[in-house]
């Protein structure tokens, strides 16, 4: 219990977080101490009744049983693998930078999810997750099962397409690499590659609640310290190469 124990507490905090009420939320539920029902993301429940709990239980319940036990450790896997990797490389010493992101795009899926009828949001957020981290690293390469390998970028499509297989929903990791797709757009790539103007930043509370670090603030559009760092090794100009990649399924 120990090692698990120093396990759980090597894991970035955020992702901590995440990841420990991704397993309490369905455990809640499977244990029948509160109704699964009261987790779902139902539009009227919300709107009318002012169960203003669901858009985040939505994000963290998934229904665990025979026929989705395997698909949900799967994506609890990529939780812990892309968000820490986010949170420890791009993000690295900059905890308000990685939280509003997570915000951005919760709020981007549960305005998809009420407006599509969608009652489950974790694999979403997740997906969406998984988009940035391959963007960051798109040139690098990556293998997936059976020694398959490509690159990073064609990751969140080969994922889409292997959940489905396992008994996802292509809908659910469509919605993930959209709202992930947005994001990376109007961080990076739309103010840096492009020269339009910063659409998105991170609020001061949250930075007066988790200050950065280490190299002071640096708000959306703003690359990291290890994305500049590159840049500069690359002479600056012309297209970016956003770090460094990982095998799937290193540690």
């Amino acid at each position: 219990m120990s090692d698990i124990g120093d396990w759980f507490r090597s894991i970035p905090a955020i992702t901590r977080y995440w990841f420990a009420a991704t397993v309490a939320v369905p455990l809640v539920g499977k244990l029948g101490l509160i109704s699964p029902a009261y987790f779902v993301l139902w539009p009227e429940a919300f709107l009318y009744r002012f169960q203003i709990w669901r858009p985040v239980t939505a994000a963290f319940f998934f229904p665990v049983g025979p026929g989705t036990g395997f698909l949900y450790l799967v994506n609890l896997y990529f939780l812990y693998q892309y968000s820490t990797r986010l949170e420890t490389g791009a993000f690295d010493g900059r905890p308000a930078d990685y939280l509003f992101m997570l915000l951005f795009n919760w709020i981007c899926i549960v305005i998809t999810g009420l407006a599509m009828d969608m009652q489950l949001l974790m694999i979403p957020l997740i997906m969406s997750v998984l988009y940035v981290w391959a963007q960051l690293n798109r040139d690098m390469i990556v293998s997936f099962w059976f020694g398959t390998r490509f690159k990073a970028c064609y990751l969140p499509w080969v994922i889409l397409g292997f959940n489905y297989i396992i008994g996802g929903s292509v809908i659910n990791e469509l919605i993930g690499n959209l709202v992930g797709h947005l994001y990376f757009f109007l961080m990076f790539r739309y103010p840096m590659d492009l020269g339009g103007r910063n659409f998105l930043s991170t609020p001061q509370f949250l930075y007066r609640w988790l200050p950065s670090r280490r190299g002071g603030v640096s708000g959306f559009g703003v690359p990291p310290a290890s994305v500049r760092r590159a840049a500069d090794q690359n002479g600056g100009g012309g297209r970016h190469h956003w770090g460094q990649g990982f095998r799937l399924g290193d540690q």
